[in-house]
């Protein structure tokens, strides 16, 4: 894999304007009860929005962009004479997240503050920039819970939106959230070039084991093509380690089909099933938890719980999705039961259940526009698995590049 070297254009005036008792979480100490994790915002807040300097800020977030007790961050920063906001923009689901999977909610004023509310999705380059250079902002703010996975459409809202930041000439600020699985590993296929959409725009891990604000600093180091002026707000009290109970911070679903931090635990391998005839499980209380088709019975989950795979159990599962594929017919299929999610591999999990599902069930089928291509960033699991191979030798067909993947992936984390 080849990942063009450049040197970082980012600022760190922001991190040094911030109150000194937010110590940056590289400097953490061991863990404690008393622990306490402040998100980029907290501390933005804290220091009386010093790295905004009073500029006319615009915000980019969504119904995730939440305070420690709820609150959406627009609303507190609407009614703060200490910042000049002036404009939202909203991505996929739209600012108030009203809309479904590939919607927003477009142009228009938000009720509860009177801002203006600009629509971002599937809106890149030039468009963008006159989008940002119209609502009359000087920084744009990026401020959105990830949930780890490269096909996961808000890093590459971050990454359309620095690129037009840049030709706008705007100043760009990201505010780091958690990931929710940690940031312990990059896991996965990286991206090949050629297979770029919105689901993945550049040559990242499937399971990118970044937060926000690193992926911010790669995308500017490597990928941009030219920097743009970045500042990014660390957290304080985060370590690599943490998953997302250990914030104390509220769990907002991240988008509709995200409903709780166990989706999150699983999706970076079982959304691989959007790309088959199987159900993903949309349409259900527990998406991409469950899993099936008609036809599947309880085979599929014997075969898949005879892997021995870490840190999971496979129950066999009937449901019936209110909207979606399968809409209100009764399914079969599995249920993914994680009871050890520091042993549990997402990625090799979701591989090995592509696997045994193609084996056990006749009807299987990839969808006809090679969707999971886009998913997986290349033609090599879907080849693999038609040509009969078994779990550990499609992972193996991405060992190198992830290899590479993590060496770069290195130069851009701000904790341990």
């Amino acid at each position: 894999m080849h990942l063009p070297r450049r040197t970082l254009f980012a600022a760190t005036a922001a991190a040094a304007a911030l109150p000194a008792t937010a110590a940056p979480a590289t400097q953490a100490t061991a863990a404690t009860p008393a622990r306490r994790i402040l998100t980029g915002f907290e501390r933005l807040r804290a220091s009386g929005y010093a790295p905004l300097g009073g500029e006319r800020t615009g915000i980019v977030t969504n119904p995730t962009g939440v305070t420690r007790d709820a609150r959406h961050i627009v609303d507190v920063m609407h009614a703060d004479d200490r910042v000049d906001l002036v404009a939202v923009f909203g991505p996929e689901h739209g600012f108030r997240g009203t809309a479904q999977a590939g919607g927003s909610e477009g142009r228009h004023d938000d009720p509860a503050t009177g801002l203006p509310v600009y629509d971002t999705y599937l809106t890149s380059g030039q468009r963008l920039a006159d989008v940002f250079t119209a609502s009359g902002v000087d920084s744009v703010v990026f401020d959105i819970q990830d949930v780890g996975a490269r096909f996961y459409t808000y890093i590459w809202t971050l990454y359309d939106c620095m690129e037009a930041a840049r030709l706008a000439g705007k100043r760009f600020l990201v505010l780091d959230r958690p990931n929710p699985v940690t940031g312990r590993a990059a896991l996965g296929p990286v991206l090949h070039p050629e297979f770029a959409t919105f689901v993945g725009r550049e040559p990242i891990a499937q399971a990118h084991g970044m937060t926000v604000a690193e992926l911010a600093r790669l995308f500017n180091g490597e990928f941009l093509a030219a920097p743009v002026e970045l500042e990014t707000v660390p957290m304080s009290g985060w370590r690599r380690a943490d998953w997302y109970d250990a914030s104390g911070l509220p769990w907002v679903p991240a988008s509709p089909n995200m409903p709780t931090p166990d989706t999150a635990l699983v999706y970076a391998g079982t959304c691989l099933f959007e790309g088959t005839n199987l159900s993903e499980g949309r349409g259900t209380t527990r998406p991409f938890e469950l899993l099936g088709a008609e036809g599947v019975d309880g085979r599929w989950a014997a075969t898949v719980n005879g892997l021995g795979l870490p840190g999971v159990h496979f129950r066999e599962a009937y449901f019936a999705p209110t909207f979606s594929k399968f809409q209100g017919r009764t399914v079969g299929g599995v249920q993914i039961h994680v009871h050890d999610r520091d042993a549990f591999d997402p990625v090799r999990t979701g591989i090995a259940l592509l696997v045994t599902a193609k084996r056990i069930w006749s009807g299987f089928g990839w969808r006809a526009d090679h969707w999971i291509d886009k998913l997986t960033g290349s033609a090599w699991v879907r080849t693999a698995i038609d040509k009969g191979a078994r779990t550990d030798e499609v992972v193996a067909g991405w060992r190198e590049e992830l290899a590479a993947f993590r060496r770069v992936r290195r130069e851009y984390l701000l904790y341990r």
